[in-house]
């Protein structure tokens, strides 16, 4: 573990690689997603918010002024975070990735899309970007369970998951594996199953998702009063469980979720980031254990 901390974090490794804090710019490069244009279907993944994750995005530069003020040396990691980054021709990806790179505050890039969206063109360019640049690539499985998946609208099986994640890994692309927490109809056993799967894999880092249940999504339509968690003591035992059956050289890229709090519909505690994070650390060390304590038992 890096920084004294129960679990490898992001951040940690971050500063480790640069010498210097980094920070992800999130960036909307008005890409669509083939789950709303059409092409799979026009109703996207239901937990999806209108704005496909976007809610936070603004440009390069209206970031770094913003952050800059907050701190003084620190380095800057492009983030195509907004709907699917590999969902369009190879031309209009180039030139998009290579305009963020070739911008000398950036330092990498970290591009967030589907594992249906690598096509050989695709994964040519990231490993020509990879060869020069700080890269990892987002992929966004949520789930290994298919009736949760087909629920969802998630429009890809497990089986298109484990083959970009083939494809990514032969070519030493770095691949970070979303995973939600909290799916309708879904056990915390469930939940588990997914987390030891993935972390079976030579993956570089997990993002762990409390759902967030946002206005205007076709969760909120279909389920306006779910609420996935009842509490956020609940929430962080199930964390903490994932952890201990996480190896502890998977980098942890996020324990929890965060959403514009005028677009929170459930858990109405869920905005409050920073109280959550503080009660996984206290129970982290309240409980003596740390990521990775269950493996190989």
């Amino acid at each position: 573990m890096q920084g004294g901390e129960r679990y490898n974090s992001i951040s940690d490794y971050l500063k480790s690689y640069f010498g210097h804090k980094t920070v992800k710019l999130s960036i909307d490069a008005g890409f669509s997603c083939p789950n709303r244009d059409g092409k799979i279907s026009t109703g996207g993944c239901l937990f999806c918010s209108p704005e496909g994750s976007g809610e936070l995005s603004s440009t390069i530069s209206e970031q770094i002024e913003l952050l800059s003020s907050k701190w003084s040396d620190v380095k800057y990691l492009a983030y195509f975070q907004s709907h699917t980054n590999t969902y369009a021709p190879v031309d209009i990806l180039r030139a998009k990735y290579y305009e963020a790179l070739d911008d000398e505050r950036i330092s990498g890039i970290v591009i967030a899309t589907r594992p249906d969206c690598l096509n050989d063109d695709v994964l040519d360019l990231l490993e020509e970007i990879e060869k020069k640049y700080f890269m990892w690539i987002e992929l966004g499985l949520q789930t290994i369970h298919p009736h949760t998946s087909d629920m969802m609208n998630i429009g890809y099986d497990l089986k298109t998951y484990d083959n970009a994640v083939d494809k990514l890994l032969e070519r030493n692309i770095r691949i970070v594996t979303h995973l939600i927490l909290g799916l309708p109809n879904e056990s915390n056993e469930q939940i588990l199953e997914s987390v030891k799967y993935v972390s079976q894999k030579a993956i570089f880092g997990l993002k762990l998702h409390l759902l967030n249940v946002v206005h205007g999504s076709g969760l909120h339509k279909i389920l306006p009063n779910y609420i996935p968690f009842q509490s956020i003591d609940e929430y962080v035992n199930l964390v903490i469980d994932c952890l201990e059956i996480i190896p502890s050289d998977i980098t942890i890229h996020r324990l929890t979720g965060d959403v514009p709090r005028k677009i929170l519909v459930s858990p109405e505690w869920s905005y409050k980031k920073r109280t959550i994070l503080n009660r996984i650390n206290y129970e982290l060390k309240h409980r003596n254990t740390y990521q990775g304590r269950l493996c190989n038992k």
